[in-house]
């Protein structure tokens, strides 16, 4: 019996000027992800008081910038050879941002055909260039199981 393949909606090209998306079949069902403000974007050090104590944000805002992190687990390894920490990457997220539709616009690029609207609200998944943190694959032998994650941070 034949396996079928549903296409993930993460894309990640490793090769940042390649056509073909950078994940691989049967790698990355059922993916997990989070998107945060990277480190130096969030925490209490980017918070005082007035001589009032009203709160303000003391954040650089060129420091609005994402850090993702993705786990998969599946049957296959991701096509994740050759790809080291430091490594520039073009990333379609899987996971989605909103905003509101009247008087809105996207932070940052939408991926192609990701765009939809409910209700009051328009949805996306964005696309980034981020480098990679973080990346790590495990193997379990005898249940055929492959876990990877990757951790990436805006560029």
């Amino acid at each position: 019996m034949a396996m079928s393949y549903v296409a993930t909606a993460l894309d990640i090209r490793f090769d940042v000027a390649a056509a073909a998306p950078g994940i691989n079949p049967f790698s990355a069902r059922g993916l997990t992800g989070t998107l945060a403000p990277i480190a130096l974007a969030q925490g209490d050090d980017k918070l005082a008081r007035t001589v009032n104590g009203t709160l303000i944000s003391i954040a650089a805002p060129q420091m609005r910038k994402y850090r993702l992190e993705v786990a998969g687990n599946d049957q296959s390894a991701p096509a994740l050879d050759g790809v080291w920490v430091g490594m520039a990457v073009a990333v379609d997220a899987h996971v989605e941002l909103a905003y509101l539709t009247a008087g809105g616009s996207p932070s940052r690029t939408p991926v192609s055909g990701s765009s939809y609207t409910e209700g009051d609200f328009t949805y996306y998944r964005p696309h980034f260039d981020m480098l990679i943190v973080e990346l790590e694959i495990t193997r379990q032998e005898w249940a055929a199981a492959v876990s990877w994650s990757l951790v990436l941070e805006e560029i």
